[in-house]
């Protein structure tokens, strides 16, 4: 157990391309842990599928695009092993085996699935869903089983390569309980087989988005991307929400719920300064425009860099394909042999 204590997994739904929420949330996690664990990346294409099942062409045009963007971001392939999801056929088979483990119930329970079917439109009535018990939840929904019990093929996806660090933002940490459940449940039954996961989360895991929703998403608009120019970083960030009773420069303004304070608070390396902008917005004499071309260039120092390394490897996608396929057949290998364990505590192993 003790090597399994070195063992970190992480990945991406191939729905669109990488922003800065991902960054924050996930990427830079990355790119420390990558030299402390045996790490993993995986793409998640099946994962992708529970909700774009019509729309497969969408996932499997941005396999390249995700892993593109986490090389780009410093996730090097020398360190960290990149994989498909849909090429390790064991991770369904132990979906199966752990979907025995978890009740219905228990799903519809976990806040990180109520928020995504609620984000997703699955419910016919948004408003009630809130108020539904578990049971009401899903006889209301159009949600596909597949997404209903992603939980537990994400407790598969982590479990067989038997990694129990995961970096994720705050709102992944549900998902984490559950599978730790899953691993007692497991563990408890048929011997001790997996290792208990602990979720790594940075400080600031989530970035609100540009519009000052909670959250910073693809298929919210309200994003900036790791591939983003600077011309579309800076009307993203002119766009960006304010203080709506702050009309006047000369007026006082209020920097908390300010979005483009947040963003300096979370990018800006100078900040002292950033608290002297503070001071001086609060008290009247600072415009909006001022905050936000200085946002727009400490954006830009963080973008550029990947966005030059994305470009690069976006001309080169089959060097990209490569590092997927070269990691996946390793992974392959992994996957084998936890699965032959599994049988043998399970006592399915009968030949």
């Amino acid at each position: 157990m003790a090597e399994q204590r070195k063992i970190a997994l992480t990945g991406d739904r191939p729905t669109g391309r990488l922003h800065l929420g991902h960054f924050v949330g996930s990427l830079k996690n990355r790119v420390k842990l990558q030299d402390e664990y045996k790490q993993y990346v995986m793409v998640a294409d099946v994962q992708a599928l529970t909700d774009n099942a019509d729309k497969p062409e969408k996932v499997r045009n941005n396999i390249l695009e995700t892993t593109i963007d986490n090389i780009a971001a410093g996730v090097d392939p020398t360190k960290t092993t990149f994989f498909v999801q849909s090429m390790i056929p064991e991770i369904a088979e132990l979906t199966i085996f752990f979907l025995n483990l978890v009740t219905v119930s228990r799903l519809t329970q976990n806040p990180t699935v109520r928020a995504e079917m609620r984000d997703k439109g699955f419910e016919f009535d948004r408003a009630a869903a809130d108020k539904a018990t578990p049971g009401e939840l899903v006889s209301r929904a159009s949600v596909p089983a597949g997404f209903l019990c992603y939980p537990v093929s994400q407790a598969a996806d982590i479990l067989f390569v038997k990694a129990n660090v995961v970096p994720v933002g705050e709102d992944q940490k549900p998902m984490i309980e559950q599978t730790n459940e899953i691993v007692d449940k497991f563990n408890a039954l048929y011997g001790e087989v997996f290792p208990r996961v602990t979720a790594v989360i940075p400080p600031k895991a989530r970035l609100s988005g540009t519009d000052g929703g909670a959250k910073m998403g693809k298929s919210l608009g309200n994003c900036i991307y790791l591939s983003d120019s600077r011309e579309q970083i800076e009307e993203k960030v002119m766009a960006m929400y304010t203080d709506p009773d702050h009309i006047h420069v000369e007026q006082p303004g209020k920097v908390e719920g300010n979005v483009v304070f947040d963003y300096l608070d979370v990018f800006d390396p100078n900040q002292t300064a950033v608290e002297d902008l503070k001071a001086r917005y609060r008290a009247g004499g600072l415009g909006d425009m001022e905050i936000k071309r200085r946002l727009t260039g400490v954006i830009e120092e963080v973008v550029a860099p990947i966005r030059e390394q994305r470009n690069y490897l976006a001309k080169n996608p089959d060097h990209v394909l490569g590092i997927l396929k070269a990691g996946t057949e390793q992974v392959r290998e992994v996957a084998t042999k936890t699965l032959a364990e599994v049988k043998r505590a399970m006592k399915i192993d009968y030949f």
